[in-house]
């Protein structure tokens, strides 16, 4: 059978962003006709993943904002590859975390969950109690933003889902002890970049908070038709914002003026 256009499309986006990410090479233009639906967009993630192949240890959560299609968030994979332990890390001790250069380079501070029981793959809908109930661990964390399209978040929503939602890895920092009652959406969170204050924010900012991150993941999979397994992370998204870095540039994140971790931004 010969394929649609709108099929030949979406192989084409999906081809070209898992070769340059391959490659590590930069993407001048948008590489096909915009997605116009979010179903369009997660219909190139889909065949970009199946194309690339490595495991799926965590997904990326972010906002959108303003709304489309009644929908106020998107999401992203995170391989294992690229998902690197580092609670000890320190502004005297970061780990190195790689971005596209000639791309898009960003870091935030996030509230970081992970799956302690998988989801149901046939139910649909969660409320905040169940879908809190799935997650045994919430860590401090820094995701690391990067494309090979530098214009990723200057062209909307489903740009940015149809290159991963723009992840490119994860700094897993500090455990959060006694999260359940630690109250943790309103804890003070500070990211700073060579020393210097860049962002300071509460999670009670994101719509409706990490947690909400996670309901929203489990519809949207659930629906996809993806599974998720035990031990896999919810990057839940950006508290401060999304911070522009070069390379060469130093991270840090506080959260509760406490739990610290920290990475320097390198080439690929």
């Amino acid at each position: 059978m010969v394929p649609t256009p709108l099929q030949q499309n979406v192989d084409h986006i999906a081809e070209t962003f898992v070769r340059a990410r391959r490659e590590g090479t930069a993407i001048v233009d948008y590489p096909g006709t915009i997605p116009v639906t979010l179903a369009e967009a997660y219909a190139v993630q889909d065949r970009a993943l199946a194309i690339d192949g490595r495991r799926v240890a965590g997904w990326k959560v972010g906002k959108i904002d303003p709304q489309i299609e009644g929908v106020n968030r998107l999401a992203g994979p995170i391989f294992g590859d690229q998902i690197v332990t580092a609670s000890d890390a320190s502004i005297d001790n970061p780990v190195a975390m790689p971005v596209f250069r000639g791309g898009f380079a960003a870091a935030e501070a996030e509230f970081l969950l992970r799956v302690g029981t998988a989801p149901d793959p046939a139910k649909r809908k969660y409320t905040m109690e169940e879908a809190i109930e799935l997650i045994d661990a919430v860590h401090a964390s820094i995701e690391i933003a990067s494309s090979p399209f530098a214009g990723i978040n200057a062209l909307g929503p489903t740009v940015t889902i149809s290159d991963y939602g723009n992840n490119s890895g994860l700094v897993i920092g500090p455990a959060i002890e006694d999260w359940r009652d630690a109250a943790i959406t309103d804890w003070p969170v500070e990211l700073t970049i060579d020393g210097a204050a860049i962002g300071s924010a509460t999670a009670a900012t994101m719509l409706d908070g990490p947690f909400g991150a996670a309901r929203f993941l489990f519809e949207l999979l659930a629906d996809r038709g993806i599974a998720l397994q035990p031990g896999d992370w919810i990057s839940s998204g950006a508290v401060t914002g999304v911070h522009e870095v070069s390379i060469g540039a130093s991270v840090d994140v506080r959260f509760d003026n406490r739990l610290t971790t920290a990475c320097t931004i390198v080439a690929r």
